[in-house]
C-alpha cells in the first residue's frame, strides 16, 4: 500500500488533518502523521464568525503523531500533505521538516497544501517563481518569498495543489487525488 506523510504539530486546524486523512485512507493509501516528536498532539477549530476580521481559535481534537520528522525517510512516501492551522508557523523552523519538505519539492512528488501550510515551503526557500493559494492573510509572506499567491480553492503548479482553508477541501482534494492517482495509483 502506498504511503503518504503529513507533516503537522500542535495548534493545526483538526479539518485540514483529518479530511484528507480519511480521504486518502479511503483510496487505498497508508498515512502516517509526521510532527516535531511521536506524541499525542492537540489540533485547534479554526471557524470564521460574523464581524471578526479574521478567523476564531477553539480547541479541536488531539490525535496521535506516529513518526517524529527527524526519524522519516521521505523516500518511504509517494506524497505529502501539509494542512494549515498554526502549526506550520512553527514547524516550518525545524531543520528536518524542512529537508522533507525539500525531498518532494525536489523529486517532483505530489504535495497539498493547504491554508498556513505553505509557509513550510516559503521557510525551506521553495516557492521562488512558484504560485500557490493560502490563507489569503499570508499573501505577503508568499510573495515575500518569491511566489505568487493565487486567490484560489485548488490552485496547481506542477505536483503542488494548494487551497486557502478548509472551505477549500471538495476542489482542493479532487485535484490532489487526480495528480496523486497519475503519480502512484494504488
Amino acid at each position: 500500500m502506498p504511503k503518504v506523510l503529513m507533516l503537522t504539530g500542535d495548534a493545526a486546524e483538526t479539518l485540514e488533518v483529518f479530511y484528507p486523512y480519511q480521504r486518502l485512507q479511503e483510496e487505498g493509501y497508508e498515512v502516517d502523521v509526521a510532527a516535531p516528536t511521536a506524541k499525542k498532539l492537540q489540533f485547534v477549530v479554526h471557524d470564521f464568525v460574523d464581524g471578526f476580521d479574521t478567523y476564531t481559535e477553539k480547541p479541536g481534537h488531539s490525535w496521535p503523531a506516529d513518526v517524529a520528522f527527524a526519524d522519516v525517510d521521505p523516500e518511504d512516501y509517494v506524497a505529502l500533505v501539509i494542512p494549515g492551522g498554526r502549526a506550520p508557523e512553527y514547524i516550518r523552523n525545524d531543520p528536518d521538516c524542512q529537508r522533507i519538505v525539500k525531498h518532494f519539492y525536489g523529486e517532483a512528488k505530489p504535495v497539498a497544501q493547504l491554508c498556513h501550510g505553505p509557509l513550510i515551503p516559503a521557510a525551506a526557500g521553495l516557492l521562488d517563481g512558484r504560485k500557490t493559494s493560502a490563507y489569503p492573510a499570508l499573501a505577503t509572506d508568499i510573495n515575500v518569498a518569491g511566489g505568487e499567491w493565487v486567490d484560489g480553492d485548488a490552485v496547481v503548479d506542477g505536483t503542488v495543489v494548494s487551497g486557502r482553508a478548509w472551505p477549500d477541501h471538495p476542489g482542493w482534494m479532487r485535484e490532489f487525488m487526480a495528480i496523486l492517482k497519475e503519480h502512484a495509483p494504488v
